[in-house]
C-alpha cells in the first residue's frame, strides 16, 4: 500500500493555501544629481518650528551657491560666510519639497552626508496639506550633532504604537496624536551602536535609509555604508526592489492601535535644515555640549557651519 495525497487531492489541497508573494516593488520616480533642482521646489516660507532660519527661494539658493548638482551628487547647504544680526533674519537655508505627492510603496535615500553643528536640525521627512490631517512621517531627523537618528509619526488623535514591537530600535513615545506631549509624537530610537546620524554618519561615509508604506503598517530600515550586508536592490537603486530581503526593520508602526490607511494619505517628500526653534532650541546646551545659547551661536559662528549641509546620491520612489 502506498502513501501520500494523490494528485486531484493535492491539487485541491493546493489550492486552499493563499498565495504568498514577496513584497516587490517596481520604481516610479528617481532622483539623481540635477533631477533634485527639477523635481524639488524651494520653499521660502516661516519656519513652523521657531527656528533661527531663513528658508530661501531659488534664486537666492542659486547666487549663495546653497543648492547645486554633479551627474551623481545633489548637495542643499546652509550660509556659512555671515555674521548674522541679532534683529534680523535667521541663518540661510534650505527648505525642499518634492513637486510630487507618494502614497504606498517604498523610498530609499542614499546620502553620504548630513549636516552637523551646534544648533542644527536637519529633516528628511514626508507629510501633506491640511497638517496633521493626512500624517507626518519623519525618516531623518535630530539635533545638535546628538546621535541616534530618531524616527516618528505624528497623526491626528486616536493612533498609537505597542510598546513591544519586531524591531531593532527602541520606542521612546508612543502616542502619535500632535496634540498631546507637545507633539513629541510617536517615537523610536535608532540602534545606538549604528552611526545613523551627526559627524559619525558623515565620519562613515553616510548610509541607506528607507521607508515602506503599506495600508497596515510603515516601516524604516537603515544600513550603514560600510554595511556588507546591505541588500543589493538598496545599494544599486535597482529599478525594483523587495522588501522581505530586507530584514528586521529599525523601526515598525503597525496598525494595532492606528488605522494607517485613514491617518496617512500621499506625501510630499521633505528635506530642510533649520537651527534651534521648538527642539534644538529647547535641548541646548542641555546634553548637547554646545557653547553660548543656541540663537546666539548660530548667529556669530558661521564657519561652524561649513559642514551644516546634505550630499545626496539618489532618492528612488517605488509604488
Amino acid at each position: 500500500m502506498t502513501s501520500g495525497i494523490s494528485g486531484r487531492r493535492l491539487s485541491t489541497f493546493l489550492l486552499l493555501i493563499p498565495a504568498v508573494f514577496g513584497a516587490t516593488y517596481n520604481v516610479v520616480d528617481s532622483f539623481v544629481g540635477p533631477d533634485f533642482l527639477n523635481k524639488f521646489s524651494l520653499q521660502a516660507i516661516a519656519d513652523l518650528t521657531h527656528g533661527r532660519v531663513n528658508y530661501v527661494d531659488t534664486a537666492t539658493a542659486t547666487a549663495q551657491n546653497l543648492t547645486f548638482a554633479s551627474a551623481d551628487h545633489f548637495v542643499a547647504r546652509a550660509d556659512s560666510t555671515t555674521v548674522l544680526s541679532a534683529s534680523g533674519p535667521g541663518r540661510n537655508s534650505f527648505r525642499l519639497q518634492s513637486n510630487s505627492l507618494y502614497g504606498n510603496g517604498v523610498q530609499i535615500f542614499n546620502i553620504n552626508h548630513m549636516p552637523e553643528g551646534c544648533g542644527t536640525w536637519p529633516a528628511v521627512w514626508s507629510y501633506a496639506e491640511p497638517w496633521p490631517t493626512p500624517g507626518e512621517i519623519d525618516i531623518v531627523e535630530g539635533v545638535n550633532n546628538q546621535a541616534p537618528n530618531q524616527a516618528a509619526l505624528h497623526t491626528t488623535p486616536g493612533c498609537s504604537m505597542p510598546a513591544s514591537r519586531d524591531m531593532t530600535g527602541t520606542p521612546t513615545a508612543n502616542d502619535c496624536d500632535t496634540s498631546v506631549n507637545g507633539n513629541t509624537g510617536c517615537t523610536v530610537q535608532f540602534t545606538s551602536s549604528l552611526r545613523s546620524f551627526g559627524p559619525a554618519f558623515n565620519a562613515n561615509g553616510g548610509g541607506w535609509f528607507a521607508v515602506e508604506r503599506t495600508s497596515t503598517f510603515i516601516k524604516i530600515w537603515f544600513w550603514e555604508r560600510s554595511d556588507s550586508n546591505v541588500p543589493v536592490d538598496v545599494r544599486g537603486g535597482n529599478s525594483n526592489v523587495d522588501t522581505d530581503n530586507w530584514g528586521t526593520p529599525i523601526a515598525l508602526f503597525p496598525n494595532t492601535s492606528c488605522d494607517i490607511a485613514s491617518h496617512f494619505s500621499s506625501h510630499h517628500i521633505i528635506i530642510n535644515l533649520t537651527f534651534c526653534g521648538d527642539w534644538a532650541g529647547s535641548v541646548y546646551p542641555g546634553t548637547s555640549g554646545c557653547p553660548s545659547t543656541c540663537v546666539d551661536f548660530v548667529n556669530n559662528n558661521p564657519a561652524a557651519f561649513a559642514n551644516a549641509y546634505f550630499d545626496f546620491s539618489f532618492i528612488k520612489v517605488y509604488a
